[in-house]
């Protein structure tokens, strides 16, 4: 009873310290000594750290390119252009405003990942709200629900779906063709909830300050995020690792950085963040440690088989659910193993779970609490009853139209 007792102690105390962070200490000061406790306890097994860190290893990899890519396009003014972007085309309307959000914070979710939407564009919108005079909750609030739920387009777009990515067996424009209409389905739910939700502070008169000068859009990091981004369905398609060329694209611009003198290397290696790349590959080894001694196994008894509309409504809802109880990242690691069984279409539905899920509560993701950390930067306390009213609305609901959405592409794309 032991390594059981010990796993789960572990994984307890991984996850509560990744939400609490006591003293502001990063994550992988509490997950590195749980993973350490696992193997000396017998709980996982030397080789199957050494499976583990293969595994995991690319998806890391990967991970440290585009957190460095979008750091750097930071750098470039990417993200101070679409907010001077935004205040000029809603043109003092708040509605306006939310859709240019939303339209953004989707395309730069998908992209450049959800870790872009949160650290890089949620200052912006709340930056841009204030120049316009509008009340920043429902902008906020979008890119919050965005980063989690506008995640499903790509391979790239999220940590959970690089964790899939290879258990589908896909390749990258296939996933993607997959994805897409459930990416829309669930975006278009999602706005349509917001524009009612909101609708007292979208109607509120604005009141504006002067507004923005026009500013030069960084063709230069636009071309280089667009040369990635083909390269990742290049890559996919000669079975390269994508992470090549995500280190590409972050090598492009951090080569013309150094050179320009707007960076340093260890600027370079703090954007890559190597403190958080640790706590992944804990994460990884403390979970499978957990797997291993019975939560496979009681998962296996619940999560449904096959792929008809409502299996893959039952195994979106299982995953869903685990997301909000133990965090979407030890929930990937646990449900695509099982999932993995039943075809690529179970392996999708996971990943609507986890990615759509977490907007229901502050712990579903890891992308959640760092967003409430800034906002609470810019001044704006999150209301608890608020965030939980706004994922009973949009949860269940996107998940249910982007589940069948997906069961449609399978029916029209197949696998």
């Amino acid at each position: 009873m032991l390594a059981p007792s010990v796993s789960l102690l572990a994984l307890a105390v991984v996850l509560i310290c990744a939400v609490v962070r006591p003293f502001r200490l990063p994550e992988a000061v509490f997950a590195v000594p749980a993973a350490g406790a696992v193997l000396a306890v017998g709980a996982i097994t030397p080789e199957a750290v050494r499976e583990e860190a293969e595994r995991l290893g690319p998806v890391i990899g990967f991970l440290a390119a585009v957190l460095v890519l979008a750091k750097l396009c930071d750098d470039e003014g990417l993200f101070h252009a679409c907010g001077t972007w935004m205040a000029r085309w809603s043109r003092r309307r708040p509605q306006r405003l939310l859709g240019a959000v939303f339209g953004l914070a989707s395309l730069i979710t998908a992209v450049l990942s959800l870790d872009a939407t949160v650290v890089l564009l949620t200052p912006v919108v709340f930056v841009t709200a204030a120049r316009m005079g509008a009340r920043p909750g429902p902008h906020a609030y979008a890119s919050a629900h965005l980063s989690n739920t506008a995640s499903l387009l790509l391979p790239v777009s999220n940590l959970t779906n690089l964790l899939a990515f290879t258990a589908t067996g896909l390749g990258f424009t296939r996933f993607a063709l997959l994805m897409l209409l459930p990416w829309l389905a669930a975006i278009a739910v999602e706005y349509g909830v917001f524009r009612r939700f909101f609708a007292r502070d979208l109607a509120a008169e604005a009141t504006p300050t002067d507004p923005p000068a026009p500013v030069a859009v960084p063709l230069f990091a636009l071309l280089t995020v667009a040369g990635t981004l083909g390269g990742f369905a290049l890559a996919s398609a000669v079975g390269v690792d994508p992470a090549w060329a995500a280190a590409a694209g972050a090598a492009v611009l951090a080569v013309r950085a150094l050179v320009r003198r707007s960076t340093t290397p260890r600027a370079l290696a703090g954007s890559a963040a190597l403190p958080f790349l640790a706590f992944v590959l804990a994460l990884g080894i403390v979970v499978r440690a957990v797997v291993d001694n019975g939560l496979g196994s009681a998962l296996g008894h619940v999560l449904p088989d096959g792929t008809s509309l409502p299996a893959l409504l039952g195994i979106a809802a299982v995953a869903a659910v685990l997301a909000n109880l133990i965090n979407n990242l030890p929930a990937t690691l646990a449900l695509v193993p099982l999932a993995a069984a039943s075809g690529p279409g179970a392996v999708l539905a996971v990943l609507l779970g986890v990615n759509i899920g977490p907007n229901l509560t502050y712990a579903g993701s890891l992308a959640t609490l760092l967003w409430r950390r800034i906002a609470h930067e810019h001044d704006h306390p999150v209301a608890l009853g608020e965030f939980t009213r706004l994922g009973l609305l949009t949860v269940p609901a996107a998940l249910v139209a982007s589940t069948v959405a997906l069961w449609a592409s399978l029916q029209l794309v197949g696998v």
